[in-house]
């Protein structure tokens, strides 16, 4: 046995002639699945594994006798030495009469899967050219068992194979078949964060993949579908300005949140992002006036729920206690505990406008040091914390932790006066103001007069 005798096989076999009687050489028109048998091996051979390099290995994978469920068995063994020559092993199982959407019985995979998985950064090909001959015929959105019932695509982002991806995309590939766990393609490639410094090339393909995936998913919004704002600004699945809207049909992708991280909360099945563009203005709605992060000219914030004047005007009061955009209708108030972004906890310390940027912000003292600052913003300080310590986050992007607050009475409003008036320091009385000096004052001071005067007057008359 030479190093020439592989070349020699394969001739031969090309030379066969079409009345070959094997049971697996006519071409069918329907993939079956192909039951498992084990990885054949030549007679006292060194290494466990089959290696396409060896001339004794060559000889088996060009012998016309080995069958379909033999080579999956060698693409099974998944060492670099296969990956790197799996397209010469497809070809032979299409030689062998196989569908190419056949599968192997113990993977569930077909060529394609296989192709895709031998893809994998620095190792194999992108994806095979004989299976791509086959293109008409093959099933590019077809779903594996062994991957969470994922697609190629799925199999290809979850292996860095970034030239499988983009030809699968090219041909046609379906980026939105989500698999058994929900997740979309761009949703099962690997975090860059989590890659260690040695890994540097592998992150920025990650980071590539990630990028290409989920811009390749059509996230629109139908002008049919109503809704309500809740999200405008930037994101870490796309660029450019994106709008969260919550359905009032159960008829969204997501709850608010994608790819781990929350831009606001919705019930499931609710939430949906899309572009600016893609919104209008629901006619039946009468105009609001809303406080809102980022003004973009094209967008219409005309369906935002708010309350209207009365919000308005305990803004300008400021008052402590503001509305955020939790599901349960829940306020926040200076002190409470909130989960800023979906992942980091904290208290509030701040609310109101800042000077770094238009709209209203929450300023979050966060349990740990994962922040930004120590409560100051280009020298302007609005409150003040440990270094790295401090984050500002719009009302969005803020959810308070633990049940709704008890609903409160229409007549707070005075307990809370009494309470700050109590806290006060004691009037002097040796000076008696007349009730039209008490009534020139703001309206906490009128309140203040209209529930204390008959006291005040005693308190005169006993002096």
């Amino acid at each position: 046995m030479t190093r020439e005798d592989p070349p020699d096989c394969a001739a031969e076999e090309n030379e066969r002639p079409v009345d070959f009687q094997s049971p697996i050489l006519e071409k069918r028109k329907r993939p079956v699945v192909h039951p498992s048998a084990p990885a054949p091996l030549p007679k006292d051979y060194a290494f466990t594994f089959f290696d396409p390099n060896d001339p004794a290995c060559q000889e088996i994978l060009y012998d016309s006798q080995t069958t379909v469920p033999e080579l999956f068995a060698i693409i099974r063994q998944w060492v670099p030495q296969v990956q790197h020559k799996i397209d010469v092993i497809g070809s032979e199982i299409l030689k062998r009469g196989c569908h190419v959407n056949d599968r192997d019985g113990l993977t569930d995979m077909t060529l394609l899967h296989y192709a895709c998985k031998a893809g994998a950064h620095g190792v194999g090909n992108s994806i095979c050219k004989c299976i791509l001959y086959f293109l008409p015929f093959l099933v590019l959105n077809s779903t594996c068992s062994d991957f969470n019932h994922g697609t190629a695509l799925h199999i290809a982002a979850s292996n860095l194979c970034l030239g499988a991806v983009k030809c699968l995309l090219e041909h046609g590939a379906n980026p939105s078949v989500r698999n058994s766990n929900g997740q979309v393609p761009g949703d099962v490639v690997p975090d860059p964060m989590d890659m260690s410094l040695d890994k540097a090339e592998s992150a920025m393909i990650a980071k590539e993949l990630k990028h290409l995936l989920l811009d390749a998913v059509p996230l629109t919004c139908n002008l049919p579908k109503a809704g309500t704002l809740r999200f405008c600004g930037t994101t870490e699945f796309a660029s450019g300005q994106w709008v969260g809207v919550e359905l009032d049909e159960p008829e969204g992708k997501n709850d608010g949140s994608v790819g781990g991280i929350r831009y606001f909360i919705c019930p499931p099945k609710h939430g949906i992002f899309a572009s600016v563009t893609k919104i209008s203005k629901a006619p039946e709605q009468p105009p609001s006036s809303v406080t809102s992060t980022p003004k973009t000219p094209r967008m219409d914030f005309s369906r935002v729920t708010g309350k209207g004047r009365k919000e308005k005007k305990s803004t300008q009061k400021k008052s402590v206690s503001v509305g955020s955009l939790d599901k349960e209708g829940m306020n926040i108030d200076l002190g409470d505990q909130v989960l800023v972004a979906g992942q980091k906890q904290g208290v509030v310390r701040f609310y109101g406008k800042t000077d770094f940027a238009p709209g209203y912000w929450f300023g979050v003292e966060l349990e740990k040091p994962t922040g930004k600052h120590d409560g100051s913003v280009f020298g302007v300080r609005y409150f003040t914390c440990l270094p790295k310590y401090g984050v500002f986050a719009p009302p969005s992007r803020v959810q308070r932790i633990g049940g709704p607050k008890e609903p409160q009475a229409e007549n707070n409003g005075v307990k809370k006066v009494h309470q700050v008036t109590m806290s006060q320091p004691k009037r002097n009385f040796n000076t008696v103001r007349t009730p039209k000096e008490i009534a020139s004052e703001n309206s906490i001071s009128r309140l203040l007069f209209c529930c204390w005067f008959p006291w005040l007057l005693r308190a005169e008359m006993q002096s």
